[in-house]
C-alpha cells in the first residue's frame, strides 16, 4: 500500500533537549469550531513540568494566547502535582468538562501518587471561557468524603487517577457521562497492593457522572475491572471506552509483563451489557478469528466513526514485547 504525505507541520515544538511535549486538542462546544489545545512539557517520567491551554474559534487555523495551567503547588505535606487530562464537550447539554489528576507527594516521587492521587473536575457552560463548578470527584452518598472518595479508595492508602489522554469521556444514551480511569487496589491490610512489586499495579474502573439541575455533576462508579496479576503484572490500566453496534460497551486496557518478561504482552478487553456498571472477565484482545496478538504496554484509544464503526488506535508487535520499567528521576 502506498501513502502520500499531504502536509508536515510541527504543532508544538520542544523548548530544548530532554524535554518532551504532549499535546492534544478538544472541541469545547457541541457545535461550531471552538477548540481547546492542551500541551504539556515534561523532563522526567510521570511529571508535568508546565502545561498551557489555548483556544481557537476557527477550528485551529489560529490560536489565542497560551494560558499557563499550574501543575506544581506548595503544600505543608510535600509537593503538589497536577496532571491535566483534557476536556470534553457533552453532546447532550453542550457543557464543557475538564478533568485532572492531583496529589501531594511527600518527596515528589511520582510513585507516591499510587497512594495519593485523586481525580478533580470542572464544568464550564460557555465553552471553557469561565468555570461554573469545580471540585474533587467524590461518590454520592454520606459515607464518602475527600479522604474516602470512592468504594475501596482511601487516600493515603490507595488512589484513583486518569493516566492518559486516551481515557476520554463518552456520553451514554441516557445522558450519563462515562469516564474510564484506573485505581490502585487495597490489599487485606487496607494498603496499596502490588503483588509482583512491579512499577505500578491498578484496576480499571468507570466513573458515571449525572447532571444536577444546577448544571454540575454527581458521581458514582462501576465495579472494578480486575486483571489476573499472574497474567498481567501491573494489572489493568489506562482504559479506553467505546460503544459497540449491538449496544454493549467495550473497554480496552493496557497490560504489562514487567518483572515477568516470559508472559505474553497482551492487550486486554472486557464488555458490559448494563451501561458500564458490571463487566465481563477481562481477557486478551484477539483478532476476529480468535488469534491473539502481541501489544506493548502502551496507551491506546477507541474512536467512534460516523457510520457506526469503532476504531482502535494502538500498537501491535510482531513478537513478544517486554516492559522493563523505568526510573522516576
Amino acid at each position: 500500500m502506498n501513502f502520500k504525505l499531504l502536509s508536515k507541520e510541527c504543532f508544538i515544538a520542544s523548548p530544548g533537549p530532554n524535554v518532551y511535549v504532549n499535546a492534544t486538542t478538544y472541541y469545547a462546544e457541541r457545535s461550531g469550531l471552538r477548540l481547546m489545545s492542551l500541551h504539556q512539557l515534561a523532563s522526567r517520567s510521570d511529571t508535568v513540568d508546565v502545561a498551557h491551554v489555548r483556544f481557537s474559534d476557527d477550528n485551529g487555523r489560529t490560536w489565542g494566547p497560551a494560558q499557563e495551567v499550574a501543575t506544581r503547588f506548595d503544600d505543608p505535606n510535600g509537593t503538589g502535582r497536577r496532571h491535566p487530562r483534557g476536556g470534553y464537550a457533552d453532546p447532550g447539554t453542550g457543557r464543557f468538562l475538564t478533568l485532572w489528576t492531583e496529589g501531594v507527594l511527600p518527596t515528589d516521587n511520582p510513585k507516591e501518587g499510587m497512594r495519593l492521587f485523586k481525580i478533580h473536575y470542572a464544568v464550564s457552560h460557555d465553552g471553557g471561557r469561565t468555570t461554573r463548578f469545580s471540585g474533587q470527584v467524590i461518590h454520592e452518598g454520606s459515607e464518602f468524603s475527600a479522604a474516602h472518595p470512592l468504594p475501596g479508595v482511601n487516600v493515603g492508602k490507595n488512589c484513583y487517577m486518569i493516566g492518559d489522554f486516551g481515557s476520554r469521556p463518552v456520553t451514554r444514551e441516557d445522558g450519563v457521562i462515562l469516564v474510564p480511569f484506573h485505581s490502585s487496589p487495597a490489599g487485606p491490610d487496607g494498603d496499596y497492593w502490588n503483588p509482583h512489586n512491579a512499577l505500578t499495579y491498578t484496576d480499571a474502573v468507570i466513573l458515571m457522572g449525572r447532571w444536577t439541575p444546577e448544571g454540575g455533576l454527581r458521581w458514582t462508579c462501576s465495579e472494578r475491572i480486575k486483571g489476573d496479576p499472574d497474567r498481567t503484572t501491573r494489572g489493568l490500566f489506562e482504559p479506553t471506552l467505546g460503544q459497540l453496534a449491538d449496544g454493549r460497551w467495550l473497554v480496552v486496557m493496557r497490560g504489562s509483563n514487567h518483572r515477568k518478561p516470559e508472559l505474553p504482552s497482551y492487550r486486554w478487553r472486557a464488555v458490559s451489557g448494563d451501561g458500564g456498571q458490571t463487566w465481563s472477565q477481562p481477557e486478551p484482545w484477539t483478532y476476529d478469528d480468535g488469534a491473539p496478538f502481541f501489544s506493548p504496554s502502551s496507551c491506546s484509544q477507541l474512536v467512534p466513526w460516523r457510520d457506526g464503526r469503532l476504531f482502535w488506535i494502538g500498537n501491535i508487535s510482531a513478537e513478544n514485547a517486554q516492559e522493563i520499567g523505568r526510573a522516576h528521576v
